[in-house]
């Protein structure tokens, strides 16, 4: 057989078992996590050393089909998954994604005379921007590899801002871009940049240290540690005495790791952020995505077009395959000044209506990310999107309300002053609860898990252990589901 008519063959093999592997998870006949033994038989497997001479593509093809593939878990695959926010593939953007890997475009620079890529992720964000309901002209977006990459291209946009804001009030010209943090924030006479938010993601820290302002510098300024929304008197009086030293950017948090809930509470509350932040010169930034359903839900999402910028996953409420994040801006010149590809001519375009990523992002090389979501969002339009959400919510809700009449399992944050129907409500995405029992809770993550009927993942509440159901896959089906979750942690409760 000729390399090419061998190639062609290995390809066909391995779509047709992931036909079959598709089909199985369906039918829920495989179990969520690999077994202990099948991981032991992938892990024995794996190549110890590079051969001189390669295997082929057949064995290769063979490996990674009976070897490796059964060692991976059905994170994005089963709607059963309910650790790390990870969502999953639907149809449409599962096609994308196979489109992607064939053409493997380098969607860095924009040449619409050789390749429709950008205009299709330019496209895809306009798209994006609708169904969000923010004005698409008023905004100049990206795709990234996640929420991480979006953060720190918020922050580096807001740190360029108020430091150029403060040189300004000097009469100096000095920026970060072109002069550095160290010169800019001498020119300013600033001896810091500091962030206030309230119960950030990671990736927020991470990028405070990457950008340059520190971890340290990160401060939370909720009302309390089980009240997330913004304590405005805290956040002025804290601006108020940085004034002169000290730059700002605020970060909301749309939707908090471990409850899901909003730093915000409606239209009034960001119409006052967006009034502190414009009277000292801070910089506003949203890290989270939503889209408006339900009343408590409609409410956290009030007012975010008045931020400066906005991030998001779209692996998350999108359903499409990770590595592709968002970013969204209102200053397209800040953008460009700080990711200008500077001195690389022959990558600039004169299509000033689209600009070529590598200029307002992190990456020169980057992979055609945004064709799984313009697929997925024309597929299954608003309507579509609205019917995930609404399936999600439900189905959190449903599992909310029987953690909470359940005797073994305490629904949190511990609300004792707020009826069922108030808890219920401000349950979104997340469900977050712990077993009374402290022995158990302290083994609880694991015992769920050991079932490979469903996954959670483990946190911290109040100091003390807490399970985490998140639900994102677009597969959600409530009834089902629901009886999944149940029959799981009545038999772990049994224990």
């Amino acid at each position: 057989m000729m390399q090419s008519e061998a190639d062609s063959s290995c390809l066909h093999e391995a779509f047709s078992q992931f036909e079959d592997i598709l089909q199985s998870f369906q039918r829920h006949d495989q179990p969520l996590l690999p077994r202990p033994t099948t991981l032991a038989h992938a892990e024995s497997k794996l190549c110890g050393e590079l051969p001189e001479h390669g295997t082929g593509i057949q064995a290769v093809t063979q490996h990674l089909l009976n070897d490796i593939s059964p060692a991976l878990n059905a994170g994005s695959l089963s709607p059963n998954y309910y650790g790390f926010v990870t969502g999953g593939l639907t149809t449409a953007a599962r096609i994308g994604e196979g489109i992607v890997s064939l053409y493997d475009q380098n969607a860095a620079v924009h040449l619409p005379k050789e390749t429709i890529a950008t205009t299709v992720e330019h496209r895809a964000l306009k798209l994006l921007l609708d169904l969000l309901r923010f004005d698409p002209d008023q905004w100049t977006g990206i795709f990234t590899t996640g929420a991480t990459a979006s953060n720190i291209l918020g922050l580096a946009l807001g740190r360029e801002s108020v430091i150029d804001q403060a040189v300004e009030k000097r009469g100096g010209l000095k920026t970060v871009g072109e002069h550095g943090l160290l010169e800019a924030c001498a020119a300013a006479e600033l001896t810091s940049i500091d962030i206030y938010t309230t119960m950030p993601h990671s990736s927020i820290s991470k990028a405070a240290s990457v950008v340059g302002i520190g971890r340290l510098h990160v401060h939370d300024v909720a009302i309390s540690t089980s009240d997330i929304r913004f304590d405005l008197k805290k956040l002025e009086y804290a601006l108020s005495t940085g004034t002169g030293k000290s730059a700002a950017i605020v970060a909301i948090s749309c939707g908090e790791v471990n409850t899901g809930v909003f730093a915000t509470d409606g239209l009034d509350s960001m119409k006052a952020l967006r009034q502190i932040c414009d009277q000292y010169g801070a910089w506003l930034h949203a890290d989270g995505d939503s889209m408006k359903e339900f009343e408590e839900l409609s409410k956290g999402v009030q007012g975010l077009e008045l931020a400066d910028s906005i991030t998001g996953d779209g692996h998350k409420m999108l359903n499409v395959p990770y590595d592709c994040g968002f970013f969204f801006s209102r200053s397209k010149t800040l953008a460009e000044h700080v990711f200008q590809n500077a001195n690389a001519s022959y990558l600039n375009t004169s299509d000033n209506a689209i600009p070529s990523p590598l200029n307002i992002g992190l990456e020169n090389s980057r992979r055609f990310r945004g064709l799984p979501v313009y697929a997925s969002l024309i597929c299954y339009g608003k309507s579509g999107y609205r019917d995930m959400l609404i399936r999600q919510v439900t189905l959190a809700r449903q599992i909310a309300s029987f953690l909470n009449q359940h005797e073994a399992f305490e629904l949190l944050p511990h609300q004792p002053h707020r009826s069922s129907q108030e808890m219920m409500n401000n349950v979104f995405m997340i469900v977050l609860f712990k077993a009374k029992n402290a022995g158990l809770n302290q083994e609880l993550v694991s015992k769920i898990n050991m079932t490979r009927k469903m996954y959670v993942s483990g946190t911290k509440w109040d100091g003390s252990p807490a399970s985490r159901i998140a639900i994102a896959n677009w597969q959600v089906d409530v009834q089902r589901d629901l009886k999944i979750v149940q029959d799981v942690l009545d038999s772990v409760a049994r224990q």
